[in-house]
C-alpha cells in the first residue's frame, strides 16, 4: 500500500508529463554505448516525507565530494531495482527489504561521466539508523520534502563551465547537478514544489566540484 503523502508521487512517475518535465530539465536522451547505472530515491512514509542523500568521499574517481543518492554501476546481469538496493545496503546500510518500490523516473544520462542512470524510486519507515560507508560516503542525510521546498532554500547553481540548473541548500549541504535536478522533478511530481527565485544565482562551491 503506497502512503498517503506519496499517492501522487507514484501516479505521476510513467506519466507522459513527468517525461517531459525530465526533458524540460535538460537530462541529456541515454545512449546504449553508456555505462548503466542506477540510483535510489529513498523516501520515508511520513506525512512530510524526507529523503536519502550521501555526500561522496573526495577519494571517489567520479563525482568526488558532490551530495548524491545512493547508488552506482548495475553488476552483469543485475537490474536496475536490485543495483539501486544493493548500492544503499552498501553505501548507508539501508536494507533491502526495507524498501518498497514504487517505480522508477524516467531515465537520464550524466554527461561527464557518460552513466545511463535509471532513477529507482521507492520508500520506507525510516526508523533504522543509517550507517555511512567511509570507503564510499562522507556523512548521510535525511532532507524533509518540506525544507528542499522552501523557496528560501532555492537558487540556480552555476558552474564554471557555463552551466547552470535548479540548486538546493540543506543540512548545510549544496545540492547541485544531477542530484539536484531529479529533487526538483520529486517536488514537482509529487506536487511539493512552490514558486521560488531563479534569478538567485549561487556558484558551486570548489569543494562540491
Amino acid at each position: 500500500m503506497v502512503p498517503t503523502s506519496l499517492g501522487p508521487l507514484a501516479g505521476q512517475l510513467h506519466s507522459p508529463a513527468t517525461a517531459g518535465r525530465f526533458a524540460a530539465r535538460r537530462f541529456s536522451q541515454v545512449e546504449v554505448s553508456a555505462h548503466r547505472a542506477a540510483v535510489l530515491v529513498a523516501l520515508t512514509d511520513a506525512p512530510d516525507p524526507a529523503v536519502i542523500v550521501t555526500r561522496r568521499a573526495g577519494t571517489l574517481a567520479h563525482h568526488a565530494g558532490q551530495v548524491s543518492f545512493p547508488g552506482g554501476a548495475l553488476e552483469p546481469g543485475e537490474t536496475p531495482v536490485a543495483a539501486a538496493l544493493r548500492e544503499a545496503c552498501e553505501e548507508v546500510a539501508l536494507d533491502p527489504a526495507a524498501v518498497h518500490v514504487l517505480g522508477e523516473f524516467p531515465p537520464a544520462r550524466i554527461d561527464v561521466s557518460r552513466f545511463a542512470v535509471r532513477i529507482v524510486v521507492g520508500w520506507w519507515d525510516g526508523r533504522a539508523e543509517l550507517k555511512p560507508n567511509p570507503a564510499e560516503v562522507a556523512s548521510v542525510a535525511q532532507l524533509p520534502l518540506s525544507a528542499l521546498a522552501d523557496p528560501a532554500a532555492r537558487f540556480t547553481w552555476t558552474h564554471p563551465r557555463g552551466l547552470t540548473g535548479p540548486g538546493f541548500t540543506a543540512h548545510d549541504l549544496y545540492i547541485w547537478g544531477f542530484t539536484a535536478f531529479v529533487l526538483d522533478a520529486v517536488l514537482a511530481a509529487g506536487g511539493w514544489e512552490q514558486d521560488w527565485d531563479k534569478t538567485v544565482q549561487r556558484p558551486v562551491p570548489a569543494e562540491y566540484r
